[in-house]
């Protein structure tokens, strides 16, 4: 049962994504208002943050994905929560929608019944464009946002210190994360018609895999909104204090079923792969160039850590280059930014001038 019962119940959405013949869409049943991540004191910081863990889910709750169309709803779809509050939409899109001809973020309604009446709130949908043949899959933490994990109890203390201290306008973004993400994005051509209504889809599309817990997603995208960087949906996990969700072994599984479901969606898509040597990011995107090396047009790694890499990562990097998938491997991405620039990578330019930078960067490294 909630602490707070009588708390308005609301549904929370996250980013959601489709292609021609499928939506896919989570959301969250709660009991709990919605964060403002302005500026506050540290105690201010914590009492936020507080509520966003505190999160007094709801089971039970019937919720309608509601699609209009110009004369009406042309798709209208109803799940129930689950125990944590959940609700996980994958609707087949019969007969197949066109997707738009550049990205999209494209809007739908969910709908829920309280004693006031029905309530209803816009969700966001991207849409990867149809003349689009790139896409980026990155992780979050150490990738574009700093936390100091490089090993040990103390770091992952220090980040936690963070997360409940600090808003996201005073967390370090990494050190040329937002050009470099800029120039992969390749800037915008969807424009808002209200920004009420829409964001701003990249030429590219950017899908984001982390193992932080959902508690955590209004943090993130204010962080990424407040640092320009490009949005994307965002794939976390639920921390249950079970085995199943709670641990290593389900933060790296977590990342490989992720990354495996965008890739399944999309075949006929190639992906930019970005992550770091702190979280796990090397064995998944492994997994990945095993399962998916058709679709794998390169993978960019920042390197952070100062201890040796295990036998898995090390087996993971063969795994990549035996698959022929390009892999940089450098300490910040402004290095890795002077590669793409004295390698004609343009905004405009698509997956081949990728493969050529990291080709070169590797030719460069073994010849030095």
């Amino acid at each position: 049962m909630p602490l707070f019962p009588t708390r308005p119940l609301r549904i929370q959405p996250y980013y959601g994504h489709r292609s021609r013949s499928r939506l896919v869409l989570s959301a969250r049943a709660l009991r709990m208002g919605e964060a403002n991540f302005g500026k506050q004191s540290t105690l201010g910081a914590i009492g936020t943050m507080l509520g966003q863990f505190i999160s007094h889910e709801v089971a039970g709750v019937k919720v309608s994905l509601v699609v209009h169309g110009k004369d009406g709803p042309i798709l209208s779809h109803d799940m129930v929560s689950d125990e944590e509050g959940f609700v996980h939409f994958d609707v087949q899109l019969e007969p197949e929608w066109d997707l738009p001809e550049h990205p999209a973020w494209e809007v739908v309604h969910l709908h829920w019944n309280t004693p006031s009446g029905v309530q209803e709130v816009e969700a966001h949908v991207l849409a990867p464009g149809a003349d689009g043949r790139l896409a980026v899959i990155s992780d979050i933490d150490d990738t574009i946002i700093e936390t100091g994990i490089t090993g040990g109890l103390g770091s992952v203390a220090r980040n936690w210190d963070r997360v409940f201290a600090q808003m996201p306008g005073q967390r370090a973004i990494v050190p040329g994360a937002a050009t470099f993400y800029s120039e992969l994005g390749g800037g915008s051509d969807d424009k808002p018609d209200k920004p009420s209504e829409r964001l701003t889809a990249t030429k590219r599309p950017f899908f984001y895999v982390s193992s932080s817990p959902w508690n955590l997603f209004s943090y993130l995208v204010a962080f990424q909104q407040m640092r320009g960087l490009p949005l994307g949906p965002i794939k976390l996990r639920d921390w249950g204090l079970n085995r199943a969700t709670f641990g290593k072994s389900s933060h790296g599984s977590h990342k490989v079923e992720a990354i495996a479901g965008i890739l399944e969606m999309y075949p006929d898509m190639q992906f930019a792969m970005i992550g770091d040597d702190t979280q796990g990011d090397l064995p998944a995107f492994a997994n990945a160039a095993e399962r998916f090396s058709g679709q794998i047009a390169a993978v960019f790694m920042r390197t952070v850590s100062t201890e040796k890499l295990s036998p898995e990562e090390e087996s993971a990097i063969a795994a990549i280059r035996e698959a022929d998938i390009p892999l940089w491997m450098g300490e910040d991405y402004e290095t890795g930014l002077e590669f793409l620039a004295a390698n004609g990578f343009t905004p405009s330019g698509e997956t081949q001038q990728i493969v050529k930078t990291v080709d070169r960067v590797e030719e460069g490294a073994q010849e030095a």
